[in-house]
C-alpha cells in the first residue's frame, strides 16, 4: 500500500475531527506488516486492525480502558522535522493511538481539549522520564485549584446592595429608643 511513492500513514501531518466521530484512518505500527494498522475510532470504543507476519488480528478496547488524551513532543525522525502530537495513551503502549499530529504547535492545545473532553477522558502530560500525569488536580471528573475572588471585593459595583434586598427598605432607628427601667419582668414561674 503506498501513495507517491511513500507508504500510506508514514508523513508526520495528522488531523481528525473530534466532533465528526466515527473515524477510520491508517495510523503507524512498527510491529505490524507494512507498518501500518488501520484504526476505527468512535465515543465508546477504538478497534485496531494490523497483520503481524501474515496473521490478521482486530483488536477492540472501550475508550474507558484508555488512560487518557496525552500531549506528545516527538524528535525528528528520518529527516522530518520534529512534531507534536496527541495521542489517546493506553497502559499498553502498543494501544495507544494517535489523534493529532503537525509540525506547527499551532492548534495542539485546542485539539488535545478537545479531544480530552469529547472522549470524557483526563488531559495528560508527558514528564521527562516518560511518565504520564495530569497536569491539573483533579477528584474524579471536577478539577480542583484555588478558588476564584468573590466578584464583588474588587468591583465597582461592590457598594450596591443585592437584587432581592432592593425591594425592601432598610431599617432605621426611632429617634429616642424605649429604654424601660426598674420595671420587672413578668415570667410564668411554678
Amino acid at each position: 500500500m503506498s501513495f507517491g511513492g511513500h507508504p500510506i500513514g508514514s508523513g508526520r501531518a495528522l488531523r481528525l475531527d473530534p466532533f465528526a466521530l466515527p473515524v477510520q484512518y491508517a495510523a503507524r505500527d512498527s510491529g505490524a506488516d507494512g507498518q501500518i494498522r488501520q484504526v476505527e475510532l468512535d465515543r465508546d470504543r477504538v478497534v485496531m486492525r494490523r497483520a503481524v507476519r501474515g496473521i490478521r488480528m482486530n483488536v477492540g478496547v472501550p475508550v474507558a480502558e484508555f488512560r487518557g488524551v496525552s500531549f506528545r513532543m516527538l524528535p525528528p525522525e528520518n529527516g522530518e522535522p520534529a512534531a507534536s502530537a496527541v495521542v489517546l495513551e493506553h497502559r499498553d503502549s502498543g494501544l495507544s493511538v494517535p489523534l493529532f499530529m503537525a509540525t506547527d504547535g499551532s492548534d495542539l492545545i485546542a485539539e488535545w481539549k478537545s479531544w480530552s473532553r469529547v472522549l470524557g477522558l483526563p488531559m495528560l502530560v508527558v514528564d521527562g522520564d516518560g511518565s504520564l500525569r495530569e497536569p491539573y488536580r483533579r477528584i474524579g471528573g471536577v478539577a480542583v485549584g484555588a478558588p476564584s475572588p468573590r466578584r464583588r471585593r474588587r468591583s465597582a459595583l461592590k457598594l450596591r446592595r443585592p437584587r432581592f434586598l432592593m425591594r425592601r427598605k432598610t431599617g432605621r432607628p426611632g429617634a429616642e429608643p424605649l429604654i424601660h427601667r426598674d420595671e420587672h419582668e413578668i415570667i410564668a414561674r411554678s
